[in-house]
């Protein structure tokens, strides 16, 4: 069995998200997206990308969470949960 298969993401259950936009946040952002840490990355010859990373209370914030970037009209590059715990601060992502 394998460790996901083990402990499960349950609906109510806090996990880490990294979620990928196109265009630039700046860290004043940070407040609005609850606490996510905001990088940026501009790419030589692309687009410049803003990732947001941080624990999320539940799949009902995730929600809440993508809803304020579809309001703000940003496609989604990107959705991935972070192994590890929310706790710890030692992430990895699947």
């Amino acid at each position: 069995m394998t460790e996901r298969e083990q402990s499960p993401l349950g609906l109510d259950q806090p996990a880490v998200y990294q979620i990928r936009v196109p265009g630039r946040f700046d860290e004043s952002w940070s407040e609005i997206f609850e606490g996510m840490v905001i990088t940026v990355d501009k790419e030589a010859t692309g687009p410049t990308i803003t990732t947001l990373t941080g624990v999320v209370a539940d799949q009902a914030a995730l929600h809440g969470l993508l809803r304020q970037l579809y309001g703000l009209g940003l496609p989604l590059l990107a959705v991935n949960r972070i192994e590890g715990d929310p706790d710890e601060g030692l992430w990895r992502i699947f």
